[in-house]
């Protein structure tokens, strides 16, 4: 039996909800019996774990157990239940692409990414998927908000003594990626290092490092949270945020020999955010193309647009 760390008991708890539409806990005696959570359950080979109580608390008990003693099943559950979501729910309440979005996420908690619910083609049959072509939606905070923002990191300056300021940031800044709809999470604590939070951008999730005091970030500081990164699921990616910037020659190190799985910005990239100039998924998307395209884990948001200075 191997125990669920406290971001997987709550990612359990995530994926229960979400999931809880998705198929019956009782099915009705003339339906077809294997439609239902425990039908799913049984053609996975864990249908010993579905305890048959109040449905909410049964899927999460089914999904706990699974992972604590059966984790290799876990993927085979979650496939049976959607594929049964989709033919039980064909004709009344399809399944809808942002349901899946966020099962999908979920398993990132896991380490779970499942190929079959990934595909393109099955993910542009669900319903509610935009026509293609379509600009995606996005979320753009008001100049209210972002004023309201732009207060709270000044006042930052003020927060002692500095590890404190140090978490402000971190609140702040996860203020700042709810705002642009990023789905962020805030710091947590795993054996050995502490992450000071994630966010999702276009069903990617970036593991995020703040920092608002020190020096500029140098080769050493980059090295270690590439380590983080690297160390978890292959499709990790990951934003260093560093207030103070950081230094040439470390930049150029980093730079040198090895492919970058972490993109980076500084107080400036911020500052064009806050006072509207630029969009931060859109700031984020053009630092993941420019580092793709260069190998440079940072590129400041005045080389990236031509309207910021």
């Amino acid at each position: 039996m191997s125990a669920l760390s406290a971001r997987e008991v709550r990612a359990v708890t995530d994926l229960a909800d979400t999931l809880y539409t998705f198929l019956p806990g009782t099915p009705h005696p003339r339906a077809d019996q294997s439609l239902s959570f425990p039908g799913a359950a049984t053609a996975a080979g864990v249908g010993h774990y579905w305890s048959g109580t109040s449905k909410g608390p049964a899927i999460s008990q089914l999904l706990r157990s699974t992972l604590e003693n059966r984790r290799g099943a876990f993927c085979p559950l979650i496939k049976a239940i959607v594929n049964n979501a989709l033919i039980y729910r064909r004709n009344k309440n399809p399944l809808t692409r942002r349901e899946m979005d966020r099962v999908n996420e979920l398993l990132r908690s896991f380490e779970f990414k499942i190929p079959e619910l990934w595909d393109e083609q099955f993910l542009q049959s669900l319903a509610g998927t935009p026509p293609t072509g379509a600009p995606k939606p996005t979320a753009t905070p008001s100049v209210v908000a972002l004023k309201d923002l732009s207060t709270e990191f000044i006042g930052l300056q003020q927060v002692e003594p500095p590890q404190q300021r140090g978490f402000a940031f971190e609140r702040t800044l996860n203020e700042l990626f709810h705002a642009f709809s990023l789905a962020p999470r805030s710091a947590f604590r795993l054996v050995g290092e502490q992450i000071d939070g994630s966010f999702d951008l276009n069903n990617d999730t970036y593991l995020v490092e703040a920092k608002w005091t020190g020096p500029p970030i140098g080769f050493a500081e980059l090295m270690v949270f590439a380590g983080k990164v690297q160390a978890k699921a292959s499709w990790s990616r990951g934003a260093f945020i560093s207030y103070a910037g950081y230094t040439e020659d470390g930049l150029a190190a980093f730079a040198r020999g090895r492919p970058t799985g972490i993109i980076c910005l500084d107080g400036s990239d911020l500052w064009h955010v806050l006072s509207g100039q630029i969009d931060l998924r859109h700031l984020l998307d053009q630092k993941a193309r420019k580092a793709v395209e260069t190998g440079r884990a940072f590129v400041p948001a005045r080389e990236l647009f031509a309207n910021v200075t």
